[in-house]
């Protein structure tokens, strides 16, 4: 099969591979008048100028002329519908979930109940002017990574001091949060002393933490920071050595669903697999969750249909305003998307983007919306408010708690999050070509595997991963953050 129409009602199909102009596709009677690659859509009829364009029974844009069937439709011929206005109703629909059996695996039970699949010692600066002494006791400290310590990380970042308001707010709450996190089996958090993020300010946010656990240094007050920071490691590594790995129920996994370097085939392959996964990890009792809110624009009703009950409805709607309104207050368009790459990979409209995108939640009920910064409390399929950019969210989804992320593309990225982080290929040939990077190929999806065997072994393999198997940016050494900002730097 070359090419898919994925909805009944769509007038445009998907090329699972290139084709030749000329090109005759029997199933629909056509003849390809030029060639469409990989990725891209062809027109399954005749579209007239101004008509809806159909994908995923979901209207992706509009023709800006008059479109003859066998055509590309791409960027040239077809424009979105999105506007910054929108009205929506809430139509609940329940689903049912696939019946699944008991699974567990092998992660670390922390003191006070938490499940965890890594046992690290993090280093948190508060304040980016300590980001190299973070480095250096990162660096002179591996020894430490021996036994059940299976490593030792810091995550630089430029912020902690000249910032006012929401954005000092917002770096405190992100690095708490990190600092909270159950992988960190010990955690250093690094100062300098005369920034406006103080060390209490941090404990306060902090809330209360386990003093063996949690160790706090302020350079200025060290005559030696490098040899108190790494006493301080040391006794944190000794606390974390204790842990071992012991059976737990796949039911306290929490896991963040992510897309980045999409294409054309990431709505038909890789994001609906990752949604098969979590229907079958909330059906087990566990927890996923879905971020890049300007991502779901022009998809929200998708969404917001399945939201288990109004107020959940209306915590989602605020999310997505909230959102639209920060685009409007920067002067920018909320259909200012997709990226160059994303339209060389077939995408053509944010609407096309969206409805690829929200694949990765599945058919659960959405039981929550949580801030950015805020962290996962209930079980099933959770929403969070966060950006697009992969390591702006993939950093959120790590403070929400998610243990891993999966992460699909077909274009391929090398980044990591401070939660292991699953490459997941749209297409075999990037996860043959970049063996590097990928964790995980779903392009046999387009060679005709059934999404739900797809579902059922990335569920097998997320399974492996939570139990120690390392993830390719692991390998790597790719561990990195970054903390969203919206306003001055003094």
């Amino acid at each position: 099969m070359k090419v898919i129409q994925i909805h009944p009602g769509d007038n445009v199909a998907v090329a699972l591979e290139t084709v030749s102009r000329g090109e005759t596709l029997e199933s629909w009677g056509i003849t390809a008048l030029e060639e469409i690659q990989r990725g891209h859509k062809i027109a399954l009829c005749d579209i007239a100028a101004g008509d809806d364009v159909v994908k995923y029974g979901c209207v992706i844009g509009h023709a800006k002329a008059d479109i003859a069937a066998g055509a590309w439709v791409h960027v040239h011929n077809t424009k979105t519908g999105l506007s910054e206005g929108a009205e929506y109703a809430y139509h609940h629909k329940a689903l049912p979930l696939p019946d699944t059996r008991p699974r567990t695996f092998r992660g670390f039970r922390r003191p006070d109940g938490r499940a965890a699949i890594r046992n690290e010692l993090w280093i948190i600066p508060t304040v980016g002017c300590v980001n190299s002494i973070a480095q250096t006791l990162a660096r002179e400290n591996q020894d430490l990574v021996a036994g059940s310590v299976e490593g030792l990380y810091t995550f630089p970042h430029p912020f902690g001091c000249s910032q006012m308001g929401d954005d000092h707010a917002q770096t405190r709450k992100l690095l708490a949060a990190l600092a909270r996190h159950p992988n960190a089996g010990g955690v250093l958090v690094l100062g300098l002393g005369c920034e406006n993020l103080t060390m209490d300010q941090f404990k306060a946010e902090l809330g209360d933490w386990d003093e063996r656990r949690v160790k706090f240094l302020i350079c200025q007050e060290e005559a030696d920071e490098i040899a108190a920071g790494s006493a301080l490691l040391r006794e944190l590594a000794a606390y974390a050595g204790a842990f071992r790995r012991e059976e737990i129920p796949a039911s306290e996994l929490v896991v963040g669903m992510k897309c980045g370097g999409s294409d054309g085939l990431s709505g038909i392959t890789a994001n609906p697999t990752v949604g098969r996964f979590s229907d079958r990890l909330i059906a087990l009792g566990g927890s996923t969750v879905l971020t890049e809110v300007p991502e779901m624009f022009g998809a929200e009703g998708i969404l917001f249909d399945r939201c288990a009950d109004e107020a959940v409805f209306r915590k989602a709607v605020a999310m997505v305003e909230d959102f639209k309104e920060y685009f409007t207050a920067h002067g920018q368009v909320v259909y200012e998307n997709p990226s160059p790459g994303n339209k060389a990979g077939g995408i053509t409209t944010l609407e096309d983007k969206s409805c690829g995108c929200v694949q990765k939640g599945g058919s659960a009920q959405i039981v929550d919306v949580l801030e950015y910064g805020g962290a996962v409390t209930k079980k099933g399929l959770n929403l969070l408010s966060g950006p697009g950019n992969d390591l702006v969210s993939a950093t959120a989804l790590t403070a929400a708690g998610a243990h891993l992320i999966l992460f699909t593309t077909g274009r391929g990225t090398p980044f990591g999050a401070p939660a292991p982080t699953v490459k997941i290929s749209t297409n075999t040939a990037l996860y043959e070509k970049k063996g590097a990077w990928i964790d995980f190929n779903a392009g046999t999806v387009a060679q005709g595997e059934s999404l739900d065997d797809a579902g059922e072994r990335l569920l097998d393999f997320v399974l492996e991963i939570a139990g120690g198997r390392p993830t390719r940016s692991e390998q790597c050494g790719a561990r990195e953050i970054s903390i969203f900002k919206d306003g001055v730097v003094l």
